[in-house]
């Protein structure tokens, strides 16, 4: 199963990058962050809410202001999603579209049973990313 969302969001893809490869930027929308921006390394984020799951990936391609692409899955603890780490795939693509960007998320690699679970967490945690990023100074 694949989830799938595209978006315009008034900030360029300068500033978009940041809130995904900067782990202070990074937890400001999703969670609190460690990472490697780089192919090949790790993203960690620990979850702000509910039972805080910690999502564990790698990064596996970046391609500066456009292109970001790692595994996802999250660490075993009770209450997590059943997705085990590297076991699915989440690409971003960032596109200027004016004064801002147009960022698609897909998400691919889903078991059909999280599907709604999925959707509605991205949903929540792309709406903290435009909040941020829209009230961050261009990069």
């Amino acid at each position: 199963m694949r989830f799938e969302r595209t978006m315009r969001i008034q900030a360029r893809p300068e500033t978009l990058w940041r809130f995904f490869t900067d782990p202070d930027r990074l937890a400001q929308w999703w969670g609190q962050a460690d990472l490697d921006a780089r192919p090949g390394g790790d993203l960690r984020v620990a979850m702000p809410d509910g039972p805080r799951p910690v999502m564990r990936g790698t990064f596996v391609e970046l391609v500066p202001y456009e292109r970001i692409v790692f595994t996802f899955g999250w660490e075993p603890a009770p209450e997590a999603p059943d997705i085990a780490p590297g076991t699915s795939l989440v690409e971003v693509t960032l596109a200027p579209d004016g004064e801002g960007t147009k960022l698609t998320l897909r998400h691919s690699g889903l078991p059909p049973s999280l599907g709604d679970e999925t959707a509605e967490g991205w949903t929540h945690v792309l709406r903290h990313l435009t909040d941020a990023a829209e009230r961050a100074k261009p990069a």
